[in-house]
């Protein structure tokens, strides 16, 4: 199966051609004469999800495949204000995925001090451990 995009063209009819393009509709593509649609011509958005793929919840395990990883950092990305592409998460490696997506994003805690925000789900349990522990030992005295 090709892979085909769907283009506007100068004279308004809309047109499925297949990749790659040739370099002369690439060049009008890149100057903003042409532009890419949807099938049915109304505007292409490259950061929206594919019909019936929905945004997965829950993180992957670092053993997961870097398709996992792929819509992970997607969903992530969408859910930290910043988008990235199906395209763009795929080009980057599984662990370029995980450290950039892999973390969690948590505000800081006045009452405890700074934390990372980028601190991992295995950090923060060691954060919290160690911060229980101490308030125990305090206790204690």
């Amino acid at each position: 199966m090709t892979d085909t995009i769907h283009i506007l063209g100068e004279g308004g009819g809309v047109f499925e051609l297949s990749l790659p393009l040739h370099e002369t509709i690439a060049d009008k593509l890149k100057k903003g004469i042409v532009r890419r649609v949807n099938a049915d011509g109304s505007p292409f958005d490259e950061h929206a999800r594919p019909t019936g793929v929905e945004p997965a919840d829950t993180r992957p395990t670092v053993r997961a495949s870097k398709d996992d990883w792929v819509a992970w950092s997607v969903a992530e990305s969408e859910r930290r204000g910043t988008p990235i592409t199906i395209d763009d998460a795929q080009a980057l490696t599984k662990d370029q995925l995980i450290e950039a997506y892999g973390t969690a994003q948590e505000p800081t805690d006045p009452e405890h001090g700074k934390h990372e925000a980028d601190e991992t789900d295995e950090q923060r349990a060691e954060r919290e451990a160690a911060e229980k522990a101490a308030a125990e030992q305090q206790n204690q005295q």
